[in-house]
This record gives C-alpha cells, structure tokens and sequence, in this order.
C-alpha cells in the first residue's frame, strides 16, 4: 500500500495481484463537505447487510437515527473519530470508521483503535474491498503506537465473524446493540499489534 500525508489523512491506492480482485482501489478520508455521500454509502451498505434479519420498523428507525445527517456530521466533527471512503475509479464502494480515545464505544482505552464500521457494497463483496479497509484500519492503528485494535460484530453475521478471524481476531466479550427496539448481542474481538 502506498500511503501519503500523516495516517489519519491518510489517502492510499492498492492494486491486488488477484484476477477476481479490482485493480484499483483507493482511500480518501470523508471531509464534512462529503457528509451527504456519506449518509447514502451509510445507510445503503446496512441495509444490504442486515435488512434480511431485521424488521422493516427497527431498520427505518436504525437508518432515521443513528444514520442521519446530523448524528453522521456530529461523529465526523469528533477529532477522535475518522471516516474513509473506499473507492474504485472515483465511485464510493464502501467506508471505514475508526475511533480512539473517548470516541470508542466501549472500552475507551487509550492504547486501543476501534473499528466501529467496516462497510463495502454487495456488489463488492469478495474483490478486496473490505480486506482494503481493513488493512488501512491496522495501517492507521500502528502509525498511532495503538496496543490492540477491537470491534463489535453482530453474532448473527458468520460472514463478518469469518472475515476478522481470518485476520486474527478473537472473540474476547459480548455486549448489545440496539437497532430499532430491538436488543442484539455484537461478539466483540480483538487483534494484539
């Protein structure tokens, strides 16, 4: 990966060796003037991934609040959170957000990178997108000096949880997460640096 500026403002492009993988894909940090291709990359993603086990009620009510404008533009504004955009020949295929300090949302260790999002479109899925993101995600983690990178994963999605343990994540606590009125229990993992 070819990385330019300091780590979170990182802007990148890999171009994978794998003929089912896309030649070029790069990363750009999301700027509050990007906040409305945001929403839309945001609310598109977790709708291709979770509408399928989740009622029509919990995901309107998920993608109105937690995915607003507002809520969106205040975790951008959040100097310890950082949001990237994954894209291929200027098009936006995916997103990655990242927090440290007190942006985290459980453990708030300051020798700790979250990542909170890792989303790529469906269309997507299997060409390296994700694998993208993550690699950033770890990039960015070591040029903070950060001890351990951890998430939260829905238990019910054996795709994800594939996905990080293949990268060495393990599976260290639970807690919930709540979409809509319901209450979901996320797996959370860890990867020692």
């Amino acid at each position: 990966m070819l990385c330019y500026a300091s780590p979170i403002g990182c802007t990148s492009t890999l171009v994978p060796t794998s003929k089912n993988r896309m030649d070029n894909i790069s990363i750009k940090r999301v700027a509050l003037n990007d906040i409305d291709q945001l929403q839309k990359i945001s609310r598109h993603t977790f709708s291709e991934t979770f509408s399928a086990g989740n009622t029509e009620e919990n995901m309107r009510k998920y993608l109105e609040e937690e995915l607003s404008v507002e809520k969106l533009t205040a975790e951008l504004s959040d100097k310890n959170s950082t949001f990237y955009f994954a894209t291929i020949d200027d098009q936006v295929v995916g997103y990655l957000k990242l927090n440290i300090g007190q942006a985290q949302t459980e453990l708030k260790d300051g020798k700790g990178l979250e990542i909170e999002r890792i989303y790529a479109l469906k269309a997507y899925h299997g060409k390296g997108v994700g694998q993208f993101l993550y690699k950033h995600a770890i990039h960015v983690a070591k040029q903070l000096s950060a001890d351990f990178v951890w998430l939260g994963v829905w238990e019910e999605n054996p795709r994800a949880i594939n996905f990080y343990k293949k990268n060495g994540f393990v599976e260290f606590d639970k807690h919930v997460f709540k979409l809509g009125s319901d209450e979901q229990t996320d797996i959370m993992m860890k990867l020692q640096l």
